[in-house]
């Protein structure tokens, strides 16, 4: 048999015996949710089919678009995610491998030579052993399919951990130029504070206050002014966060705007529930790691059955090794095995009751994401109908607050009305003043959420089943 005709003879049983191979499973379409009509405080038919991929830039800061850009290259759980992402690459590429048949070479030479008469001899052998595995029941490809499903698993876990960290970077960036209004509002209230003190100071030097309204007024200064180290260690704490997020030592890293003066309130329409379904990668994620489990039960089904390996070698031999290639020494062998699993005590059957279970878990996992995801729009609705309501009666109170504070020291360098009087509204001031600025952070993180539970304008451009990189 020539070399050539060996070859032939080599790839045609195992075209032959490929071509008997199964089709992998097809996997099983998730499972229906029901899904409400509509959201309860959607506001409206008109509605946004996507939200802006690049959303945080409707906040209007410059200098947030570009911490969100920095966070997105020099974050380390997205780093961390990306090589997840690799990892999974490259083990789909691996059981892609048992679907193609296994070549190796092989060579062996030796040299005899007598201890007393006779003259030395050389031979040697070499060749190409060539395997196949039959994919009769679809293992090999079920273990493939499993791969592929784990590989876009991670690809949209990814991006659900872009979409946490890009969410996560403009709410703390919020909060850290919101406790700077309020750390202006404090320094605002020790001058008012203050100023009243040198009216006091004045009136007891006249004869019109006594002692005892000075020491108030001077413990009124000192406890306005014990709040302005814990909001600066709060402040300080926020931008360490920040900074965290970004991939950057805190000790390197300062936040340049000052308050929430510039930023601009974003509107965000929530559009359809079941938008959200291809909105959002982490139940695109559960998809995925839900036909990975069907694959992963062929695979173990198939486990139950034989395994049919064909082999063919084609090699030479030869006891001289200058003839060693000749026609004659050439050698070529075609072989099939079966090996069927007879008592293994019940291993398999067991494996492939874990998978099933393993699935019926993911199904159940599926159902809770969407369930979940649902619930968090619904929430953030929720929260800037809420806070929205809640401003607009603090804005009024805030008005009475400030008017009733004028007055009462109007009064008082009148003589008309009591210190008691003066600190009272001084306090009530400071009070709905910070009350106002914690709800406008809560308006503006409010609408970070209702981005982050609506995907955040993720969308998976490859289609079904398939999501490439992307920045969210």
């Amino acid at each position: 048999m020539t070399h050539r005709a060996s070859i032939r003879l080599i790839g045609l049983a195992c075209a032959i015996l490929s071509g008997c191979a199964s089709r992998a499973p097809v996997a099983e379409p998730p499972p229906k949710v029901d899904l409400p009509a509509g959201w309860t405080d959607a506001g409206g038919a008109n509605h946004q089919e996507w939200p802006d991929k690049h959303w945080w830039q409707q906040f209007g800061s410059p200098e947030l678009t570009q911490l969100v850009d920095d966070g997105q290259s020099g974050n380390l759980e997205l780093a961390g995610a990306l090589a997840r992402v690799r990892q999974a690459e490259a083990e789909a590429r691996i059981a892609g491998v048992s679907l193609l048949p296994k070549a190796d070479f092989y060579s062996d030479a030796s040299r005899s030579v007598p201890l007393r008469s006779g003259s030395a001899s050389s031979s040697a052998d070499s060749g190409l052993q060539v395997s196949y595995e039959v994919d009769f029941w679809g293992k090999n490809k079920a273990g493939a399919a499993s791969a592929e499903a784990s590989l876009e698993a991670n690809r949209f876990d990814r991006q659900t951990v872009a979409l946490t960290v890009t969410s996560g970077i403009v709410s703390t960036y919020l909060q850290v130029l919101s406790l700077r209004d309020r750390l202006a509002v404090a320094r605002t209230h020790v001058a008012n504070a203050e100023h009243v003190l040198t009216l006091v100071e004045a009136q007891k030097h006249a004869g019109a206050a006594s002692s005892l309204d000075l020491a108030r007024q001077r413990s009124a200064v000192a406890q306005q002014k014990s709040e302005i180290p814990v909001l600066m260690q709060q402040e300080r704490e926020a931008q360490s966060a920040l900074a965290i997020l970004l991939g950057k030592t805190p000790q390197t890293f300062a936040v340049a705007q000052q308050g929430l003066g510039a930023i601009t309130l974003p509107e965000v329409s929530p559009g359809l529930p079941s938008e959200l379904l291809a909105r959002r990668p982490d139940i695109r994620r559960a998809e995925a790691s839900l036909a990975a489990a069907d694959a992963d039960v062929a695979v173990a089904r198939a486990n139950l059955f034989p395994n049919i390996r064909l082999t063919g070698a084609m090699g030479t031999q030869s006891s001289a090794l200058l003839s060693l290639l000749n026609a004659p020494n050439l050698l070529a062998s075609v072989g099939a095995s079966l090996t069927a699993p007879i008592f293994d005590g019940g291993r398999l059957k067991r494996e492939r009751d874990i998978a099933v279970a393993r699935k019926q878990e993911l199904v159940q996992v599926y159902r809770a994401t969407v369930i979940a995801a649902l619930s968090e729009v619904d929430t953030a609705l929720g929260q800037i109908r809420s806070l929205d309501e809640q401003q607009r009666l603090k804005t009024t109170e805030l008005e009475e607050a400030r008017q009733a504070y004028d007055l009462a020291e109007i009064r008082y360098k009148a003589g008309a009305e009591d210190l008691m009087t003066v600190l009272d509204t001084q306090r009530a001031l400071s009070d709905v003043q910070n009350d106002m600025g914690i709800l406008k952070l809560k308006r503006l993180q409010a609408t970070v959420s209702l981005y982050k539970a609506l995907g955040g304008g993720w969308k998976d451009d490859r289609g079904q089943g398939s999501a490439g990189p992307a920045k969210t």
